[in-house]
């Protein structure tokens, strides 16, 4: 008997209607312009700003651009990418390095589609180009954050085994001295360095790819080997990598590229990106804290500037008010022991806080320092990297300033490991300091060495052929279901159109993005479709030639052939979920679209089909024959 419930339908009504709202954004395009934000805390984002921006690129020559305040953004939409280019070219300058101007891409899905939470579908490089970053890993910086750990390594090891010395630093030739008081133990001492490198991460404490430690008398000299100085330069790069990695995931980019480019360089590709300059903000940033002990109060620090006399291992840094301080210069836990940072308001003071986490490492030692040193001082160091861009004789010169303050150095009131909490900061560093600190701390700084957006020619070309061969795809099936199956095959093509929005709108709602093998994967899902709706109807016609009634032959092809169709689709769905889980890049935007067409093919052919010949035959009673 052909039935169909009255609450499917209202279940079919609801899909068609949601589709259309969350594919509707699609049909928009997006304006290419430049978001300027700010990059630090200082400065100011207001109409002032909006009034500095335009006169910029009115004396730059840059018309055609919409300019308005945003929230905490300044945008200017422009009629082209040439026009894009242009205006962030010159505002990049003269805004200097209080702000960034960023290229972006931004949507113009009216007001009343964004409320329902509707966005366009994120495209890749591929269709619609994005955002290209190469950065370039500083790795003298990090040959010497390396050899400034031994060194820590070192004076720890030899006050553990109460060897005396009266020196242990790091030389220019990225080597670290030792210097031994008279009458200490030179093997024991030799001995001590070797197990103390060994736990440092060295390849090995005495063999050929590890540090040579050689004695002079009561001098001892370590130096890094070729291999040595090779693996730390691989080490800094992968670390960063994968820091970078984590920092995108935050990011919530779909499908972004990662690669690294010879030795010192990483490329990051950023399909669909929004807010570029965030991602600039949270990718290159290399703030972290630096845990010191205070050696010397403001007094002495004033001192020891005025008599240019700093003590033996003391260093001068400076407060936010400008205050000299005299800090240790062992570092007792740096950025890169850091597990867990969040944002939280001190419960005593009510002030902005970050409650930290270190590994076990730092934890220990800082549970050994506390134990030892409650009463005294303990300064926290917020260190960062600022990228500078300089023009001389036509051509850009980068480089960078560190910026170095204690935010806090405060008493130890009493003991404590890996969990503590760090105040001295305003809400929105302490917001901005634990998102990056949560994301990983890089193994050395880095630099941005390029950013353009990528190929929109190419990508409209993409998109074009894409689209195209989509559509050919479709035509060619509708015009052969129409011909072959007659009525149920104008069916079927109503299935085939609302299977292609519910694909788009799916896509769109949960921010996946449409890549050139999307459209593969998309016309497969077309073909699986077909196939499904090709086994209803022969099943249907099977069931008049065995003399059924068409009406039951109607029912009766579509019960019967639903076990066949979630069967074959099982599989194929399987087949799409091993590609997402162990491909990567051009496999995983097939894998996306190819499931999510599976799943709506599914509902299309089985559900929406049926209602609709329900609909058509269903209220005839004395029906004698289908158009099949």
């Amino acid at each position: 008997m052909l039935d169909f419930p009255r609450w499917k339908y209202a279940l079919i009504l609801v899909v068609v209607l949601l589709s259309a709202l969350y594919a509707a954004p699609n049909l928009f395009q997006k304006d290419p312009s430049v978001q300027v934000t700010k990059n630090r805390p200082a400065a100011v984002v207001d109409e002032a700003l909006v009034e500095r921006v335009r006169s910029i690129l009115d004396e730059a020559g840059v018309a055609g651009g919409e300019i308005s305040l945003e929230g905490e953004q300044v945008l200017v939409r422009l009629p082209d990418a040439t026009t894009q280019t242009r205006a962030a070219d010159a505002l990049r300058p003269a805004l200097g390095e209080e702000y960034s101007a960023a290229l972006n891409l931004v949507p113009t899905t009216p007001a009343w589609l964004e409320s329902f939470g509707a966005r366009p579908m994120s495209l890749g490089l591929d269709l619609q180009g994005g955002v290209h970053f190469m950065m370039q890993v500083d790795q003298k910086a990090a040959l010497e954050k390396r050899v400034d750990a031994y060194a820590d390594a070192i004076r720890a090891a030899l006050r553990e085994a109460r060897i005396g010395y009266t020196g242990a630093e790091r030389r220019p030739d990225d080597s670290v001295l030792v210097t031994l008081t008279g009458g200490a133990d030179v093997d024991a001492a030799r001995t001590a360095i070797a197990t103390a490198l060994a736990g440092v991460g060295t390849s090995t404490a005495m063999g050929t790819g590890g540090p040579l430690i050689e004695v002079d008398g009561s001098r001892i000299h370590v130096r890094l080997s070729e291999g040595e100085l090779n693996r730390i330069a691989t080490d800094a790069i992968e670390q960063n990598r994968n820091v970078i990695a984590n920092r995108i995931n935050a990011i919530g980019v779909a499908e972004p590229v990662l690669q690294r480019q010879g030795e010192d360089r990483l490329v990051i590709q950023l399909p669909g990106l929004q807010d570029t300059a965030e991602a600039k903000r949270l990718i290159g940033a290399t703030a972290t804290l630096e845990f010191r002990a205070v050696t010397g109060d403001e007094s002495q620090a004033a001192a020891a500037l005025a008599d240019n006399n700093v003590p033996a291992g003391s260093r001068i840094y400076r407060d936010q008010n400008g205050q000299p301080l005299l800090l240790s210069r062992r570092l007792l836990v740096s950025g890169d022991e850091l597990v867990n940072a969040q944002p939280q308001t001190d419960p005593q003071t009510g002030l902005p806080a970050v409650s930290i986490t270190l590994n076990a490492a730092g934890g220990q030692r800082m549970l050994d320092h506390t134990l030892e040193n409650v009463g005294n001082r303990l300064g926290i160091v917020y260190v960062e990297r600022i990228p500078t861009v300089t023009v001389v004789d036509g051509e850009e010169v980068r480089s960078a300033r560190t910026v170095e303050r204690v935010i806090s150095s405060s008493t130890i009131r009493g003991v404590f490991g890996k969990d503590f909490q760090t105040t001295g900061l305003s809400r929105e560093e302490a917001a901005a300091l634990a998102k990056q600190l949560k994301a990983g701390a890089l193994a050395a700084p880095m630099d941005f060495v390029e950013e353009n957006v990528i190929g929109p020619t190419l990508g409209a070309e993409n998109v074009s052929r894409g689209t195209r061969a989509v559509m050919y795809a479709f035509v060619f099936t509708l015009v052969f279901f129409a011909l072959y199956y007659r009525m149920f095959g104008l069916i079927t093509c109503v299935a085939l159109l609302l299977n292609l929005l519910m694909v788009v709108a799916v896509m769109s709602l949960f921010g996946a993005t449409m890549t050139l093998p999307g459209f593969a994967g998309l016309a497969l899902s077309i073909g699986m479709s077909v196939d499904a709706n090709v086994l209803i109807n022969e099943r249907i016609r099977e069931e008049l030639r065995a003399g059924l009634p068409p009406r039951t032959a109607i029912a009766s092809g579509y019960d019967k052939a639903s076990g066949t169709i979630f069967d074959s689709n099982m599989t194929a769905l399987l087949a799409g979920i091993a590609l997402y889980a162990f491909g990567t890049g051009p496999l995983r935007g097939f894998a996306v679209t190819m499931v999510i067409g599976i799943l709506t093919s599914v509902f299309t052919a089985v559900t929406v089909s049926r209602g609709v010949a329900t609909l058509i035959y269903g209220g005839r009673r004395k029906l004698k024959s289908i158009a099949i």
